[in-house]
């Protein structure tokens, strides 16, 4: 008889062992089962990380059917990912040799803190630049692509498809959760841009900017905070910030970080979801800055183990794809009888903060509703 909660526990077994490259033992799961746990890793986006994990197993061999799908996943990401990488050096030396300076944001850049790159399930490509140089940015890019998403004037955001690949043109990083979170922001893409603060992917003949380490470990982390308040978030989200804390580890300037996230009232949030990484992805505790091992924090993850599941990918667990078979006031109903039941589940988790960004996300989302009626 297959165990749910065994599956679950199987999956982050083979998750840390992917994504730390240690070894694994599932006996103490038997059966597995590795069609359950295939799924679970497509919504969390790390078929990859669990493809890793599977090469770790010590206890036990898996059946060549039940290792056949994670491995002809891997393939295919490879390929995308190759292609991929190429795709950014060739537009971001385009940009460059017009005379933009685009920073390439998670993604591709974030993968190079992985122990195998090729093998993170990749998105979008998510080009940042300066404020100054959003409109050129945007006259070079609109033309290129073959279909233009409408553009979000605060977040001076906008998502086009060039060839066959998601590019989001991103002239602020903001997330539109608090007034105190996007004046942080907009200082570190000051602090990106006009000091130069950043570090350097080469790739092929393309050197790609990247945020400096210091300033990417806050981006990574607000705006996985934006989309768990938003409509949640899946584990590679958390398995990058953990691989860039990691591999930064000796460089980190908490003093900086720990400025940073006061400023912004999220020291919360970053001690929570520091003890979900070390009790559930493996994240050693020396290199978590911030870690609390008291029981408060602990009982906290839990609560948001769940959500997390439960959540899934932000883009395939809420079934976005079919919402529009609806009309405009069932599809506002949905949305918001979501908004309000994970604000319940957000405040078991963190209460004061719950109800300050479910405010500002509900009246931002009243007034586009009300500007698409």
């Amino acid at each position: 008889m297959i165990d749910k909660e065994g599956t679950i526990e199987a999956f982050f077994a083979l998750l840390r062992a992917g994504l730390w490259e240690q070894s694994v033992r599932l006996s103490g799961f038997a059966p597995v089962d590795f069609g359950a746990v295939y799924r679970i890793a497509d919504e969390q986006s790390v078929v990859g990380l669990i493809a890793a994990g599977l090469e770790h197993v010590e206890d036990m061999k898996v059946a060549k059917q039940d290792a056949i799908p994670f491995m002809k996943f891997v393939l295919t990401l490879e390929a995308r990912n190759s292609a991929m990488d190429s795709f950014i050096g060739a537009i971001v030396g385009r940009m460059q040799e017009a005379g933009i300076r685009p920073v390439l944001m998670k993604g591709q850049g974030v993968a190079r803190c992985y122990a195998r790159p090729q093998w993170r399930t990749s998105g979008d490509v998510d080009l940042f630049v300066a404020d100054k140089d959003y409109q050129a940015a945007r006259e070079f890019l609109v033309p290129l692509a073959s279909s233009v998403d409408d553009e979000h004037i605060y977040t001076r955001h906008i998502g086009m498809h060039i060839d066959s690949w998601l590019v989001e043109l991103h002239g602020s990083m903001r997330g539109g959760l608090s007034r105190k979170m996007d004046e942080c922001i907009d200082e570190l893409q000051a602090d990106t841009f006009d000091n130069e603060s950043v570090r350097t992917w080469q790739n092929g003949t393309t050197a790609v900017s990247l945020p400096s380490a210091d300033n990417d470990i806050l981006f990574i982390f607000t705006h996985f905070i934006k989309h768990f308040y938003r409509e949640g978030i899946c584990v590679r989200q958390l398995c990058d910030w953990c691989r860039i804390l990691w591999t930064y580890r000796e460089e980190i300037d908490t003093g900086y970080l720990e400025s940073r996230l006061r400023s912004m009232r999220l020291m919360t949030e970053w001690k929570v979801f520091a003890a979900y990484a070390v009790a559930r992805l493996g994240m050693p505790s020396s290199a978590m800055p911030f870690y609390d091992p008291a029981p408060k924090w602990r009982r906290k993850v839990e609560r948001l183990h769940a959500f997390i599941i439960e959540a899934g990918d932000s883009d395939s667990g809420r079934d976005k794809g079919d919402r529009r078979k609806h009309s405009f006031l069932i599809r506002k109903t949905i949305s918001l009888w979501r908004r309000f039941r994970d604000a319940a589940n957000h405040a078991c988790i963190f209460p004061l903060d719950s109800v300050r960004f479910f405010l500002r996300i509900l009246s931002v989302g009243l007034r586009a509703a009300a500007k698409e009626g």
